[in-house]
């Protein structure tokens, strides 16, 4: 018998699965997940993304074998990044509301699995034949108002399409308020805005812009991403979004920024989304393809600590392969 007088033992509660079940304070749910997804112009595609193994660039003729799997797996929400046939100056396919990719996934999907729920990303990189956010001026600045015009009609097009949610990313100033008030004065006041507030300029982004080919062409996107160095920095974007007209406000990156995803979840009452990145989501790869780690539970414990860090919800390109894990 023990000779100590411990009044408490933690212990007791981790014994078991079950008393560990019963008193566990986080739960991560595949109700909490979106799946990003990537359509392409063309026919017979599903190209699998090389810094990204398991991802894959679909063609909507090819795009419902992963709606499949989606589907099968639980995951109730996607997200949609396009790659556009052509690119221009000012990334007309973006707001293209008949020939768009976007605009076209999204009513394909409607079609072929409408229990889906359809959020788009709103933004101009993947789009500009120069790599940036938006429209640039003849010295390479981003010009902050014409391209908040050119969101109002992307934002548009993708609700006219059929998306249930818009997603706005280029962290460009009065994002919210213009792209609601161009949904509200067309009838789609109801349609919910989950921004991107608190966006970073991030080493993590690498992989992705190998996905859709938005590497900038010139010069990088500091100007408008956020400094990583900055924590008080994101009150002052979340707070001008709440102020706008935002339903969610996200943190992009995630994984090394869960002080700011506990900071803007202590500060403001939205829900809170949180960008579990394709850096972060390759460096779990690469790691598992060597053996060096156990791919599902390094993959459950990092979506775990964003969920204890306060998110709601968690974008994540791991949600398809986990769902089936999870309740």
């Amino acid at each position: 018998m023990s000779s100590f007088d411990l009044t408490r033992r933690p212990r007791r509660l981790r014994a078991t699965s079950h008393i560990r079940d019963l008193v566990r304070e986080t739960h991560l749910r595949r109700d909490d997940l979106i799946m990003p997804i990537f359509v392409s112009h063309g026919s017979n595609i599903r190209r699998e993304i090389p810094s990204m193994p398991g991802i894959f660039q679909h063609s909507l003729d090819a795009l419902d074998r992963e709606l499949d799997a989606i589907s099968q797996a639980g995951v109730p929400r996607v997200i949609l990044f396009g790659i556009p046939e052509h690119k221009d100056a000012v990334g007309s396919d973006a707001f293209d509301t008949e020939g768009g990719i976007i605009q076209r996934a999204v009513r394909h999907i409607k079609k072929s699995h409408p229990h889906l729920y359809v959020i788009t990303d709103v933004c101009f990189c993947e789009y500009t034949d120069h790599g940036h956010c938006g429209v640039l001026a003849d010295d390479g600045r981003l010009l902050n108002d014409p391209t908040l015009a050119n969101l109002q009609r992307q934002a548009l097009s993708h609700a006219r399409a059929g998306a249930d949610m818009v997603a706005p990313s280029g962290m460009i100033d009065g994002m919210i308020g213009a792209m609601r008030q161009a949904l509200d004065e067309d009838g789609y006041d109801d349609l919910p805005i989950m921004s991107y507030a608190v966006k970073y300029a991030s080493a993590f982004y690498g992989p992705f812009r190998d996905a859709v080919d938005s590497a900038p062409q010139s010069g990088d996107r500091r100007a408008y991403q956020m400094d990583p160095a900055n924590a008080r920095e994101a009150l002052v974007e979340a707070a001008l979004d709440v102020e706008q007209g935002a339903d969610i406000l996200m943190v992009k990156p995630a994984l090394a920024y869960l002080d700011i995803v506990a900071s803007i979840r202590a500060n403001f009452d939205l829900p809170v989304a949180a960008y579990n990145v394709s850096g972060e989501y390759a460096m779990v790869k690469a790691a598992a393809a060597k053996g060096w780690v156990d791919e599902r539970a390094l993959a459950t414990e990092k979506l775990l600590s964003m969920k204890r860090a306060g998110a709601d919800i968690i974008i994540t390109y791991f949600a398809r392969d986990l769902a089936g894990d999870l309740s």
